[in-house]
């Protein structure tokens, strides 16, 4: 069946413009247009379409399931059209832009080899990343200002009504510097009270991970503790002095190969929570969102079965 040519690309942008605000107030404002007229807009499209698209209430509107569903195809669409537009406009081929979100938690290995692999395909391709703790990516993916977010969420309120698919497991581990006198101690890690303890920041996913690990292994923590999601901090802080880091294993892998690290041997080692990637299913996805998905998915099998790094 061929596409309906009273469909306008105005239609499609107040569509969208409506999912993504879940408001009609809200979006009428976003476009500068008045609400009634946003409200003709979108009645005509669903009169065109033979369905409807949102469910109007007190609180807002929210998709229906044909919308939903229509929102995967209407997204992407309108976005691609866009950039088009602007690379003929500029005379050349603009480079398109993937805001990423990045837990610690990933930034040391999977990340890097995403985008190197996403650079080696795209010639014109901008990755802006962000890193910060998962609740505060999680309400930037949900207004909007980031595309997707990387990294251990599934424990955090705010992944409600997000969409989450799962990349592999990361356990988490103990590491010292080498010569570091635990490593000689008889008691060996069930002495750790007396050494200063590197953790991830209070209140984050990783943090009960971390505090999991100690319960589990009947291990009493140091009160003398440095507390942070920085990898770059934690790593030279336990290299230079007698921490010891409850760190993600993937943060230190590469340290461990490189004899930089040693790794506490409890017996067993953490089962590992689930690392991902997640998107907000309101936000139209875009021709980079996608390849960036891709690379995803391709490294997080790669980790899975054992080929990477």
């Amino acid at each position: 069946m061929n596409i309906d040519t009273r469909i306008k690309f105005r239609h499609l942008v107040c569509f969208l413009e409506v999912a993504r605000q879940g408001s009609l107030a809200r979006a009428a404002d976003k476009l500068a247009i008045s609400q009634p007229a946003l409200s003709k807009t979108l009645k005509e499209l669903e009169t065109l379409l033979e369905t409807t698209l949102f469910e109007r209430g007190k609180k807002g509107t929210t998709l229906t399931e044909a919308g939903a569903a229509f929102l995967g195809y209407a997204g992407p669409s309108v976005q691609s059209l866009r950039e088009g537009v602007n690379s003929l406009r500029a005379g050349v081929h603009e480079p398109i832009t993937v805001r990423l979100g990045v837990l610690s938690t990933v930034e040391s290995l999977l990340v890097p080899e995403v985008v190197r692999r996403l650079h080696e395909r795209h010639a014109s391709l901008v990755i802006s990343i962000m890193t910060g703790p998962s609740a505060y990516l999680l309400s930037q993916l949900r207004v909007g200002e980031l595309d997707l977010v990387v990294g251990r969420m599934t424990d955090s309120p705010l992944i409600s009504g997000l969409a989450f698919e799962h990349l592999y497991s990361e356990s988490m581990t103990l590491v010292v510097r080498p010569g570091h006198p635990v490593l000689t101690d008889p008691l060996g890690p069930k002495n750790l009270e007396k050494y200063p303890l590197i953790l991830p920041s209070a209140g984050t996913t990783i943090r009960k991970f971390a505090d999991s690990l100690f319960v589990q292994h009947g291990i009493t923590p140091s009160r003398q503790r440095l507390e942070t999601l920085s990898v770059a901090m934690s790593r030279r802080y336990v290299q230079c002095s007698q921490a010891i880091w409850v760190a993600p294993h993937d943060a230190v892998r590469q340290d461990l190969r490189q004899g930089e690290l040693q790794e506490l041997d409890l017996g067993m080692r953490e089962p590992g929570g689930s690392v991902g990637l997640c998107s907000n299913p309101a936000l139209p996805g875009t021709a980079a969102v996608q390849w960036c998905v891709e690379a995803l998915r391709e490294v997080g099998q790669e980790y899975r079965e054992g080929q990477y790094p």
